[in-house]
């Protein structure tokens, strides 16, 4: 009589994957010239520690976030006026016979 194939247990790797983001975090990679490895490390060192981390992704965020985009309203409204004449002229052109 055959038997049923045993499920298999999950890998220590997967569990410990699973685990990981449970608690919010993501396994990532990324390739970094040699001599940049050690400062790429502690950034993520500092990101991942609590008392270091809103101090690390503020100054992170302050150089290298893109700027937030920007409404065409808000763009005018923020642009310099000074100078710039918004009068026109009551002009409406020439009289044309129909």
């Amino acid at each position: 009589m055959p038997t049923k194939p045993k499920p298999k247990a999950r890998s220590a790797l997967a569990e410990h994957r699973r685990r990981l983001r449970g608690r919010g975090l993501r396994r990532l990679e990324v390739q970094v010239r040699g001599e940049d490895a050690p400062l790429v490390r502690a950034v993520a060192a500092a990101l991942a520690d609590p008392e270091r981390a809103a101090e690390a992704r503020a100054l992170l965020r302050g150089r290298f976030a893109p700027a937030p985009a920007r409404s065409l309203r808000d763009l005018l409204a923020s642009a310099p006026l000074d100078g710039v004449d918004l009068e026109r002229s009551p002009d409406t052109g020439r009289a044309i016979d129909l």
